[in-house]
């Protein structure tokens, strides 16, 4: 069962920033014989759920089998029909879910399921689930807001640039790479006039060839100060939304249809979204350099004593190629 819950992991990965507003769901179907008969992830808005994909790649297959689903199947009706109903018509036996759907609207698909006689097994794998592709679409069912990551690039003594202003690179190849794979599956990247002004980024997501990925989020860039029209964040390879506004909950407000929002820049806006307690994780790329003097990677957190420090927690540590990758979520 866990192999299958992998397998609709990975589908529901694949999909991540495509399904908004909608949450991207992976779906298997095992048919009686507990073999895999189909695979599906939902659609963009409009279009069909990761369930009744999987359900058309299983065919026949399906009566008698198993659907292992990352979310809870829906029970509403909206642009498509409820997939707790369309698992009961495909005369699925049992049905194993990861994360219960928070949502008013849509939950109640393990109920619909065990009054049609159904089997439900609830929370497998739940853990990895909403720490993974539905951790956006989940955090903002239950809080109201986008989820945020900070994402920044700095040196062992927490420069994020040069004392001459120049970045590129602080990082490594593998940890640029990475960061392309997590911008594809992005709603929205989040950066300051600062950063547009200084480094002209262009924020989009390339594959590994350099060409341009076929999802982009789009790039928002804040603060009051005017940008050049030639700026390359202007030009029609991504969307572009422009706000002048300091303040972060005229942000999140703004992208209240992406879920899944990554502030890139720079360290002034960082520390904005901080103060504010808007940042839901962080990603830090550590490069195994000194710098010795430079742009610091975050400003004006407000944080004035020790007291005040903004704690924690390690959520994992890995390598990426010579950096360090640090993903940390508020301490308690």
């Amino acid at each position: 069962m866990l192999t299958a819950l992998r397998v609709a992991v990975d589908a529901s990965e694949q999909v991540r920033g495509t399904t908004s507003p909608n949450p991207p769901v992976g779906a298997v179907i095992l048919d009686a014989h507990g073999v895999i008969a189909g695979v599906g992830a939902t659609t963009p808005v409009g279009g069909p759920h990761a369930e009744v994909m999987a359900l058309r790649a299983a065919g026949a297959r399906a009566r008698g089998g198993t659907a292992v689903v990352t979310l809870e199947p829906c029970n509403h009706q909206g642009r498509t029909g409820p997939c707790a109903l369309a698992l009961v018509e495909a005369g699925i036996s049992r049905v194993v879910f990861a994360a219960a759907d928070p949502s008013p609207q849509a939950a109640g698909g393990a109920q619909t399921l065990l009054a049609s006689g159904i089997e439900v097994v609830a929370g497998v794998g739940a853990d990895e689930v909403e720490r993974g592709p539905l951790r956006a679409w989940l955090h903002r069912q239950r809080t109201g807001r986008s989820h945020v990551t900070w994402k920044f690039a700095a040196s062992l003594d927490g420069r994020s640039a040069a004392a001459d202003g120049t970045s590129q690179w602080i990082t490594g190849a593998e940890s640029r790479a990475r960061v392309h794979a997590q911008r594809a599956r992005l709603d929205a990247i989040v950066v300051g006039t600062g950063t547009v002004l200084a480094d002209d980024p262009w924020l989009t997501a390339r594959d590994p060839d350099g060409g341009l990925a076929a999802h982009q989020p789009l790039r928002v860039v804040v603060g009051e100060r005017e940008i050049p029209a030639t700026a390359r964040v202007l030009d029609d390879a991504a969307p572009t939304l422009l706000m002048r506004t300091r303040d972060p909950h005229e942000v999140l407000a703004a992208l209240s249809d992406h879920p899944d929002v990554l502030l890139e820049g720079g360290p002034h806006l960082a520390g904005a979204f901080l103060q504010a307690g808007l940042v839901d994780r962080i990603l830090a790329f550590l490069s195994p350099v000194l710098l010795g003097a430079g742009t610091a990677a975050v400003e004006d957190a407000g944080v004035g004593t020790i007291a005040q420090a903004l704690r924690f927690e390690r959520e994992s540590v890995e390598t990426v190629g010579t950096d360090l990758l640090l993903s940390l979520t508020p301490g308690a």
